[in-house]
């Protein structure tokens, strides 16, 4: 979540009245890290659990009501100038994935396998499963590796860690 915050706050963005935001300086980012240090981690310990968000001033807001959803699934944000940390994160180099679901048979559960993300309900890793794909093992022969796992679950994350790495 830091690392997401630190790079929203240090490039320019839009505000709500359409004018660019330049980036903040490294006391404010400063700032706002310790107010993140402050907060409970517990609160991502739960896949509903609350928003965490950061305005343009810098300051974390922590709500437990949903974001609306535009058709897409994704949480509606850019309007109100304020980056929720937990959805998907967009960047000039690519696109981050949601800190909590990042795919729907996939989690990321802080405390747990250290934070790495996971198939449901497992301890298996999505990267445990990517490495075998990088090392040219055919994805059918995965599946049969892991039988008790869903095909769809091992496919989304080959997917997920091939995205990490783009």
């Amino acid at each position: 979540m830091g690392l997401r915050i630190i790079y929203w706050l240090r490039h320019a963005k839009t505000g709500r009245d359409g004018q660019e935001v330049p980036a903040s300086t490294m006391p404010m980012v400063k700032a706002v890290l310790a107010q993140l240090e402050e907060l409970d981690l517990a609160l991502w310990s739960e896949e509903h659990g609350p928003r965490v968000r950061v305005d343009l001033a810098g300051k974390i807001l922590v709500t437990a009501a949903p974001h609306p959803e535009d058709a897409s699934g994704q949480a509606v944000l850019a309007q109100s100038g304020e980056l929720d940390v937990l959805e998907p994160f967009p960047t000039k180099q690519g696109k981050g994935p949601h800190l909590v679901h990042p795919r729907p048979m996939l989690r990321i559960v802080p405390g747990k396998l250290g934070g790495s993300p996971h198939l449901v309900h497992t301890r298996l890793e999505s990267r445990a499963l990517a490495a075998l794909a990088r090392q040219g093992v055919d994805t059918a022969k995965i599946y049969k590796l892991y039988p008790r796992f869903s095909k769809a679950a091992i496919s989304q994350a080959i997917d997920l860690e091939a995205q990490l790495v783009t």
